[in-house]
């Protein structure tokens, strides 16, 4: 027990560094997410052809391989990047192969009419997305992106493999110096997980509820 006292700063470390792969691969899978959804839905034919193919892409190979490819890869070819900033750049690539079909969901849900009102009062396709679209499908994406988010939390560990000193690193290395130890660390890292994604759903679950109290007809989109 005294151990684990003394590795608590040591495993804080590693949190912050696992709430930061978390917070900046959901903020780049957002917002790539979102240009491929309304890329793919409104843009020409090659441009939604070849978001198409980027999302089979990533959802077809593992992430342990794309983070391996990012980290090892772009060295090979000159891009020389930090362990920490392939994870970012892996995990939130990645994610954005998956919420862009959270988004497109949500686009394809609200009814034509809406778009063909905004084009008779004489909006262009890129105001009708910002004004018309984009606060609606914010709110309709709420409940898969809410799930996406704790998927990618949880999916932060594997930024082990290219040396990201994040939670679970934390944990082998006082694994590795108490070996009796292992089972109570890796529990209490288990732990640690399991109370940062039932803060993370009880959070997001409350921003779902407000903005369903909020006087959006959210049922008129579905």
């Amino acid at each position: 027990m005294d151990v684990l006292l003394d590795s608590a700063p040591q495993l804080l470390d590693g949190l912050k560094n696992t709430l930061g792969l978390t917070f900046f691969g959901v903020l780049l899978g957002t917002v790539c997410g979102l240009l491929l959804a309304f890329g793919r839905c409104f843009g020409p034919q090659p441009v939604a052809f070849s978001i198409y193919l980027y999302e089979k892409l990533f959802r077809g190979i593992p992430l342990l391989v794309i983070l391996i490819l990012i980290y090892f890869g772009l060295a090979q070819i000159g891009f020389d990047l930090n362990a920490f900033t392939a994870a970012v750049l892996g995990l939130g690539l990645r994610s954005a192969a998956y919420q862009a079909q959270i988004f497109r969901g949500a686009i394809q849900s609200i009814p034509e009419g809406q778009l063909s009102a905004s084009y008779s009062l004489g909006m262009t396709k890129i105001q009708t997305i910002r004004y018309i679209l984009l606060p609606q499908v914010l709110r309709l994406s709420i409940p898969g992106w809410s799930n996406e988010f704790t998927i990618l939390l949880k999916d932060t560990s594997i930024a082990i493999s290219i040396g990201v000193v994040e939670l679970m690193r934390q944990g082998r290395y006082i694994y590795v110096r108490e070996p009796d130890l292992a089972l109570a660390v890796f529990l209490l890292i288990a732990a640690l997980y399991l109370i940062l994604v039932l803060i993370i759903n009880k959070s997001l679950s409350l921003l779902e509820k407000k903005y369903r109290m909020s006087g959006y007809d959210v049922e008129c989109c579905r």
